[in-house]
């Protein structure tokens, strides 16, 4: 039981992260990007970011096409981002949404669970 409140909160978490982001959660229509191109996805990330986390994650080598896809792909992306916030304390990689929707004390009261 307590391991699927944990569950939810934190995918309730990440889909906030999302709307706050992109404006939605979930797969996308059409490719979402933001910031001139910089951002892509629904957590809005770099594709050097996306390379370096899930080098660090799995040890995966991506290059910059397969870091743009994972991007796009919600269940991809959504996993990636709970790894950062939830396992390397990453919260700062999203500075305006993690601010606006208290990620940090979000993440602390999860870990509490």
């Amino acid at each position: 039981m307590r391991m699927s409140l944990v569950d939810e909160r934190k995918d309730e978490l990440l889909r906030q992260l999302a709307v706050c982001e992109s404006g939605a959660h979930g797969d996308a229509a059409v490719p979402v990007i933001g910031g001139r191109g910089l951002y892509i996805g629904r957590f809005q990330f770099m594709p050097r970011t996306v390379i370096t986390y899930v080098q660090q994650k799995d040890g995966r080598q991506l290059n910059w096409r397969e870091a743009t896809e994972l991007a796009h792909d919600y269940g991809q992306a959504a996993a990636l981002a709970k790894w950062i916030i939830f396992e390397q304390d990453g919260v700062y990689n999203w500075p305006l949404c993690s601010k606006k929707l208290g990620l940090a004390k979000q993440v602390a009261e999860i870990k509490q669970l």
